[in-house]
């Protein structure tokens, strides 16, 4: 048995079992009707003999567990860093006998975590990233205008198409679309489709044959489709020029010039890599120092890690409007693979999370209740909300206070 597991047997009896009993029989008593007494009225011996004192049992206990699990708590005489694991032992009309197994954290055993001699790249753009992010904001504002007439799909172009398949001689579900808006060169369709179309004019018609990719859904992979495609009308992007008013909508009010502007974006990209680069540092640092630590990491606390994680997931698909099950389909993942798949993001999460917690306790890292408070104030104005709305949505100022440590720990591992 690992250091951390602590096994803990309570004994619940007396009055203070037979008070969850009462409890569990108010309960239970709404629920039924017994022949010559009104809905609840029943006396307790009388609701015994017809349906026996074990009926009892199970809501005494949950009532019995969960007062039990909150005295440990408050006794603070063992912390807990994931639900514990209960088995009844005993139970009868007398006393009911509990084992919580209890996993605490686990042994950290630092090694070097400063001076890691990890090197800081300097930030640099290149001509080319630089060209890159210029058309890439030129992009950004490029006006679509539909082709004249007589002009033909080309490689980038929006072709709006009516389009309908056929496998083995039959309409192909979902293979039909009226007005479709297709970027040539997405690769929206399958491989071949969007090549098919290049050349084509306003009003044209073409068959393509085409066979669908060996990684497509089971029913349809490696079978010949056919797709009926007419032309309905052709868009283009124009790109705007480099000039004032495009450095304008770019929110340039003091570019005059290509040269200026190049500068500009040159020190944005520097900036946005500084930041990339730092991000990086964080990682090598606290992984390397995490690799000279010493833990051994209990299933369960890796199991409700990745638990978390994938209601963090959860959630983000509801923002999708899709749910876990709907993504489960279409995705063919499952959620055994969703959980092996996670493990070791899961497990990287966990190592940092004690070694940061070890740094602090060893650099005697204390965040006080002034700079706590600071902090949220400050963290509110950049949000936008009232300094009680952001600990309402945080919990409490401990999380922030924690997170605060948590920063300072990692400025420590960093050597700054």
């Amino acid at each position: 048995m690992k250091k951390n597991v602590v096994v803990k047997e309570i004994k619940i009896e007396g009055k203070e079992w037979e008070l969850c009993l009462d409890n569990s029989f108010k309960k239970k008593s709404k629920e039924v009707k017994i022949d010559g007494f009104r809905k609840g009225q029943a006396p307790k011996q009388v609701f015994i003999k017809k349906f026996g004192i074990e009926s009892l049992f199970m809501d005494a206990v949950d009532e019995a567990v969960d007062t039990t699990y909150k005295k440990i708590l408050n006794d603070k005489e063992i912390v807990p860093v994931c639900e514990p694991k209960l088995d009844v032992k005993t139970i009868n009309e007398k006393e009911c006998v509990l084992e919580f197994t209890f996993i605490t954290a686990p042994e950290v055993i630092l090694g070097e975590y400063k001076n890691l001699k990890i090197k800081k790249p300097e930030a640099k753009v290149t001509k080319e990233e630089l060209e890159k992010e210029i058309e890439n904001l030129r992009n950004k504002f490029a006006e679509v205008k539909v082709k004249d007439e007589n002009s033909k799909i080309e490689q980038g172009d929006t072709a709006i198409i009516n389009f309908k398949g056929y496998v083995d001689g039959k309409e192909l579900e979902g293979g039909t679309g009226e007005n479709y808006p297709l970027e040539i060169g997405s690769h929206s369709f399958i491989p071949g489709f969007e090549e098919g179309l290049l050349g084509l004019g306003m009003n044209e018609e073409k068959e393509l044959n085409l066979t669908f990719p060996d990684n497509y859904t089971e029913e349809l992979k490696n079978k010949k489709v056919k797709f009926e495609v007419k032309i309905n009308e052709i868009k283009t992007r124009v790109l705007p020029e480099l000039n004032e008013d495009f450095y304008l909508d770019l929110g340039y009010e003091d570019i005059k010039n290509k040269e200026e502007f190049e500068k500009k974006v040159e020190e944005t990209l520097i900036e946005r890599k500084k930041s990339e680069i730092e991000d990086q540092y964080i990682e090598d640092c606290l992984s390397k120092a995490s690799e000279n630590m010493k833990i051994e990491i209990n299933e369960e606390i890796l199991n409700e890690e990745i638990h978390r994680m994938i209601h963090q997931f959860e959630e983000q698909l509801k923002m999708q409007g899709l749910n876990l099950e709907q993504y489960f389909q279409f995705s063919g993942m499952t959620h055994e693979k969703m959980h092996e798949q996670m493990s070791p993001e899961a497990t990287k999460r966990i190592k940092y999370r004690y070694l940061l917690e070890k740094v602090a306790e060893i650099e005697n890292i204390e965040v006080s209740e002034e700079d706590a408070e600071k902090q949220a104030s400050e963290m509110a104005t950049n949000y936008g909300i009232s300094k009680d709305e952001l600990l309402k949505a945080y919990g409490s100022l401990d999380v922030i206070k924690y997170d605060i440590k948590m920063r300072n720990a990692i400025e420590i591992i960093k050597g700054a």
